[in-house]
């Protein structure tokens, strides 16, 4: 995301899939092989890091539950990653009605720490540093959307991870995003307000919406 606008074009031939890039420098991007065929995801963890956000991409069609894909997004381009979500989901609105809603788990009393979420979790050895990107390029059918997130680095954009999620779970990833960033930015306005700091070790600020 270190250029400026937010080009919107179709992706291929097909009438039924748009595409939108955000702050990045051209319509493509090098695809590497052991990428391309993507990780199919059924919903995402979103947490706050020192310098970072963590999207967790989880799969729980298994027993346990595995992260498909894990995406490390620097502070700075998650407003632009909301923001092309947002845009692309207000086109697929345009072009196909609204999104099926999911079933909503019932509240509960107490929100599971991230500690104790992990530990539900398969994180496989091969996720643990995650995928760095910092752009994305969206595309979506009627039934699917596709995240190609991006390395925006000289001399040529590459595709660091690609994740497919159902229609029905991108509202909900978006309000993880929204959530997840606005808490990070009410943390951010109480310290510079000189507010108490954080205590050491305090978890991730994060949402779900597995």
């Amino acid at each position: 995301m270190s250029d400026t606008g937010q080009p919107v074009g179709n992706l291929g031939d097909d009438p039924n899939r748009q595409s939108e890039q955000v702050r990045v420098q051209h319509l493509s991007a090098r695809v590497p092989e052991k990428i391309s065929r993507g990780a199919f995801s059924t919903g995402a963890i979103v947490m706050t890091g020192g310098t970072e956000f963590i999207i967790d991409f989880v799969q729980n069609l298994g027993t346990p539950a595995s992260v498909a894909s894990r995406v490390i997004m620097p502070h700075a381009c998650m407003p632009q990653f909301i923001e092309a979500l947002r845009k692309n989901l207000d086109i697929y609105r345009q072009r196909f009605g609204e999104p099926p809603q999911l079933p909503r788990n019932p509240p509960q009393t107490r929100q599971p720490t991230a500690q104790e979420i992990y530990d539900e979790l398969k994180l496989p050895d091969d996720q643990l540093s995650g995928a760095y990107a910092n752009g994305v390029m969206i595309g979506h059918t009627p039934s699917e959307f596709k995240f190609d997130f991006l390395t925006n680095l000289f001399p040529t954009s590459a595709v660091s991870a690609r994740v497919f999620l159902s229609v029905p779970q991108v509202p909900r990833l978006l309000e993880s995003l929204q959530s997840t960033y606005n808490q990070f930015v009410q943390r951010v306005q109480q310290q510079q307000r000189g507010q108490q700091n954080p205590p050491p070790g305090q978890p991730p600020l994060g949402g779900a919406s597995v």
